[in-house]
């Protein structure tokens, strides 16, 4: 299986830093607000197989359903409260919610709580949404 390269990756290291030294970026396919910061990302930190984000989502504000056909995924939610899809269900999440994605999951989270809905996501292998 070849490795393929993030267009915007850095040279991959060791490092230590703060996360306010990274920038606040709404990537493709988030909407309204849905904020995230690449802790440990290509861009970032040169990593080849973890993203690993926080992100706060104001309310209203969403990813689109998709789907991952290799990725699996963890969200952690710090705080907040919103709505996880997972296929053709669908729960209220709030803090110390850990929800695992396994490939192959059409998913979507939407902040529809009153305050920001803050949380990890740590995604392996690498995936650009």
């Amino acid at each position: 299986m070849s490795e393929q390269k993030h267009p915007n990756a850095v040279a991959r290291r060791t490092m230590i830093h703060n996360i306010a030294e990274v920038p606040w970026k709404e990537f493709p396919a988030h909407h309204g607000g849905a904020l995230s910061k690449a802790l440990a990302h290509p861009t970032t930190t040169g990593s080849h197989s973890l993203d690993y984000r926080i992100s706060t989502y104001q309310p209203m504000a969403y990813v689109e359903r998709h789907v991952h056909d290799v990725q699996e995924q963890v969200y952690h939610i710090l705080s907040g409260e919103g709505l996880m899809e997972l296929n053709d269900e669908k729960r209220v999440v709030r803090k110390n919610d850990v929800i695992f994605i396994a490939p192959g999951t059409a998913h979507s989270i939407v902040n529809t709580g009153l305050d920001d809905l803050t949380f990890i996501v740590a995604t392996t292998p690498i995936n650009d949404i």
